[in-house]
């Protein structure tokens, strides 16, 4: 007559440490850091941030700058390239290409170009492309900028990216109503599910996402269908990222760096 009872008290109690299951964040280090907003590290472990509009980059011995203040607030910072660091302004419809000193490379501003453009969502793509969200036509295209050409790659979106992030292969995007998407260079999109309400969020793969709500941290596995809780990290922050299970938070003038795995 037990067995049922113990069963049903087993089975609750799993429910309840699925749902209060959380991933604890042990600090490796911290560093001061006098800065507007933190953008992030390359591969090269080269930190990247802003101040007054200004653009840094700096290591352990060495400290460069890049300014272009005719040009506004910097909306995007693309360091996927470490050779090819691409900037985008969107209230002046540019982007400016630098190199590994923070040397401008190039610039490219889409008023001046064929067709017109109003990007909204710029990232580095493969084969001297870039992503590019034109929000007049509100389509997803590819821009050579070797050659201007520019191929939309998408229909019409039926609400705009509110967040986007991208890599050489892949543009991936949730939309104004939470819908979370993914593009690949040919042109073929994936829904790949609803994100939760957020204050911050970053794409970890095509099933986890990382996001800030209030004073905390989460994930969410679209796989297991988990939300888990970021423990033990400091609640002040301003911005994080998560890169090799380095969780990197700026908060407080400073950079605190947390070892953490996805649950």
């Amino acid at each position: 007559m037990r067995k049922p009872f113990f069963i049903s008290c087993m089975l609750l109690l799993g429910v309840f440490s699925i749902q209060g299951q959380d991933s604890s964040a042990s600090l490796l280090s911290s560093q001061p850091l006098e800065a507007t907003f933190f953008v992030g590290f390359d591969g090269l472990a080269n930190l990247y941030y802003i101040e007054n509009n200004v653009l840094f980059k700096k290591n352990n011995t060495q400290l460069w700058q890049y300014k272009n203040l005719s040009l506004g607030k910097i909306s995007k910072i693309d360091l996927q390239n470490p050779l090819k660091i691409v900037l985008f302004y969107e209230g002046f419809n540019s982007v400016i290409l630098l190199d590994n000193q923070l040397n401008e490379i190039q610039k490219i501003n889409f008023y001046n170009e064929n067709s017109p453009i109003i990007a909204s969502a710029i990232g580095i793509a493969s084969q001297n492309r870039l992503w590019l969200y034109d929000s007049l036509s509100q389509k997803i295209a590819l821009f050579d900028y070797s050659n201007g050409n520019l191929k939309f790659i998408t229909p019409a979106l039926k609400s705009p990216p509110r967040y986007y992030e991208s890599d050489f292969n892949t543009f991936q995007w949730i939309d104004e109503k939470l819908n979370w998407f993914s593009c690949d260079v040919y042109g073929n999109s994936t829904a790949l599910g609803k994100a939760p309400s957020f204050d911050k969020i970053q794409i970890i793969s095509n099933q986890i996402l990382l996001f800030s709500k209030g004073e905390h941290l989460y994930f969410q596995d679209f796989k297991t269908n988990k939300e888990v809780e970021v423990e033990n990290v400091d609640k002040s922050f301003g911005n994080f990222m998560y890169k090799d299970e380095i969780l990197s938070i700026f908060t407080n003038r400073q950079i605190k760096n947390y070892k953490i795995k996805i649950p």
